[in-house]
């Protein structure tokens, strides 16, 4: 089974040391490294840990307590009126009280000069307050300068003036090749800077997370704690940030993901300049050319993208793109799959006309189309903000589920050519785990597909939220809820039981 998730740690302590990585017995004194392999990663170490930072977000949350009783009467002026009410302010006074909770990831500064650090969003993801640490352990506070979700970026801006900053700079990640050297360092399970060296062990992942994916794949070590750190190239560029791990267990198996530098550039090139992203936008929904549609088609090949549908009034139906035609060529650059669609269009400024290569008929012709912005499509209500990937993979409505951490919808075609669900698997499939929750502790994906609630079946969104709420209203409330979960549809299923967070205590 496989389960991916994010590596956002929980804080144990601060120190700072750097570990060997599994490679090390490669560079004994017997045998020499292998070609092209430096003899110690030790220099380059040196030179990169200063601009790798620790990061702490902390999140206020209002947790509800107990009734608490009221204070006995004593005689006016007894020190034990001063000593009760002491004791109720603290514990709240029987009301809610706000409990700090504390999530660790990595970082890593990218302009000396302005302070600007680079980290995921889900390490900072809804904080109140942020603080960046630096090997020598000066702590300084972190503004938000902006975040985007679908990528998993956020930038942060401490006080150039408070401490001497070191930058590093961002190599060419699409010059990477499988096999070439790799060094991590982050902040796993809040140890602190951690160096660890591996190679690139595939490139352009798809694990689901969101619409942009093309994840590097790598067998260094990456755990919890490293979300947001860099991995570099031999250079000491930074080549991708380090993002999710493959695992049945919550810890590193040798199986890391990183978001690669020439995704994650632009992206924080727009937030550094408008404190958002401004993504190019055509008003398209695509899905796979199969060798099936392929064949009906008359195409010869699969590669390209299949227009299922034309936003009204959008910049594609302006353009005379119609439904079925088959997108082959974007503004000059070549599609061999579908999902490379999405992210060439994002990266294509705002106003720019474009030629697009589309086949129709069995026909090739080339139209001209205006690149409009993809949130100002959002924010006017073009389209769905759960729909911006310009791509029928990205479900158009979920639901959460109260208390999990989990967002469902209920089976469609589109999500079982997404997940690779068969037709006869049933149920309701997970689209989005939150971050830091149990769910994602427990190693649950977008993909999943939830049979059982409680050992009773569902198999729509409403079934699936009935079952939860019977949790939080039954007499004998439970602090859990038991889900029969088959990872999508690939005929393993096994129970998993999560902590339920809910404001409805027993009484």
């Amino acid at each position: 089974m496989r389960h991916f998730s994010f590596v956002c740690g929980i804080c144990v302590l601060s120190l700072f040391s750097v570990t060997a990585s599994a490679q090390a017995g490669l560079f004994s004194e017997d045998a020499a490294p292998p070609a092209g392999a430096p003899q110690s990663f030790a220099d380059l170490s040196d030179k990169l840990l200063p601009a790798v930072v620790n990061i702490s977000s902390t999140t206020k949350v209002t947790q509800p307590v107990g009734e608490m009783p009221e204070i006995p009467e004593f005689p006016e002026g007894s020190p034990f009126n001063e000593f009760f009410k002491d004791f109720m302010e603290k514990n709240g006074g029987g009301g809610g009280q706000a409990l700090p909770t504390t999530s660790l990831g990595s970082g890593f500064v990218i302009d000396a000069e302005k302070g600007l650090v680079v980290t995921n969003n889900h390490v900072i993801k809804d904080a109140d307050e942020i603080r960046v640490v630096f090997n020598n352990d000066v702590t300084l506070d972190a503004k938000l300068v902006g975040k985007d979700e679908k990528t998993d970026l956020a930038v942060l801006k401490v006080d150039p003036k408070k401490h001497k900053l070191s930058a590093v700079a961002f190599g060419e990640s699409d010059k990477m090749r499988v096999g070439d050297w790799i060094l991590a360092i982050g902040n796993p399970f809040g140890l602190g800077g951690t160096v660890t060296a591996g190679i690139i062990s595939a490139r352009q992942r798809d694990i689901h997370s969101g619409p942009y994916d093309d994840f590097l794949q790598t067998d260094a070590s990456i755990n919890r704690g490293n979300s947001g750190g860099p991995m570099f190239n031999l250079k000491g560029e930074v080549i991708g940030i380090n993002a999710a791990i493959y695992s049945p267990s919550g810890g590193s198996v040798g199986i890391g993901f990183a978001i690669p530098s020439d995704l994650a550039k632009p992206v924080i090139d727009q937030i550094v300049k408008f404190g958002r992203t401004k993504r190019g936008w055509i008003g398209v929904k695509i899905q796979t050319v199969t060798d099936e549609i392929a064949e009906s088609m008359g195409l010869s090949g699969t590669g390209g993208a299949l227009v299922a549908s034309v936003t009204p009034e959008g910049p594609a139906q302006k353009a005379k793109i119609e439904q079925g035609d088959v997108i082959v060529e974007f503004n000059g650059r070549k599609l061999d799959t579908m999902r490379n669609l999405p992210r060439i269009v994002a990266e294509t400024p705002v106003g720019e006309k474009v030629p697009v290569k589309v086949i129709r008929g069995g026909k090739e012709m080339t139209l001209s189309v205006l690149v409009a912005e993809l949130e100002k499509a959002e924010d006017e209500g073009l389209i769905e903000k759960a729909d911006a990937s310009d791509d029928e993979r990205t479900p158009p409505k979920s639901s959460e589920l109260d208390g999990t951490g989990l967002f469902v919808s209920d089976l469609s075609d589109v999500l079982r050519q997404t997940y690779e669900i068969p037709d006869d698997v049933q149920g309701v499939v997970v689209t989005k785990v939150g971050a830091g929750s149990d769910a994602m502790m427990k190693g649950m994906s977008p993909g999943d597909v939830i049979l059982e609630i409680n050992q009773h079946q569902v198999s729509t969104v409403t079934e699936a939220k009935e079952q939860i709420r019977q949790v939080g209203d039954s007499k004998d409330a439970k602090e859990s809820v038991l889900l029969l979960v088959d990872h999508q549809g690939q005929g393993d299923a096994r129970f998993v039981a999560l902590k339920l967070k809910n404001d409805k205590k027993k009484k």
